[in-house]
């Protein structure tokens, strides 16, 4: 009922800057905006589980990070565009990994979250050192 498109991953020196983003479509209008409430990016490293990087909800008010991106990262999004951003600046050769979009109809309330109702098939950030 909802896709989600990454796009922008690549392959930087430590230190660098990258940008991505993330197109959300689905079958009809309400539909997108009940599975949207919430909109997320994930990331797994080889050899780790996947976890929850940002979040941020449908009225901009509310956004989390991992302590891990903390001052570096910052999520944003459009909703007219129906794209989803992370800007991840200084960037670190630990922060290698696939990095996932994700759309939840559960609001934000506490904390990142662990879960989501849709994913995206990833887009690949490798940062060298």
């Amino acid at each position: 009922q909802v896709q989600l498109v990454e796009s922008g991953g690549g392959l930087v020196q430590a230190g660098a800057s990258l940008k991505l983003s993330c197109t959300v479509s689905g079958r009809t209008l309400p539909t997108l905006l009940i599975s949207t409430e919430t909109m997320s990016w994930f990331r797994q490293a080889p050899g780790k589980d996947r976890e929850p990087v940002a979040a941020i909800s449908r009225n901009l008010l509310t956004s989390f990070y991992a302590d891990s991106v903390k001052g570096r990262f910052t999520i944003s999004r459009d909703n007219a565009r129906k794209t989803l951003y992370l800007q991840m600046n200084s960037l670190k050769p630990d922060d290698t990994a696939v990095y996932y979009c994700a759309a939840s109809r559960s609001g934000l309330i506490s904390s990142l979250p662990r879960f989501a109702d849709y994913w995206g098939q990833g887009t690949q950030v490798t940062v060298s050192s």
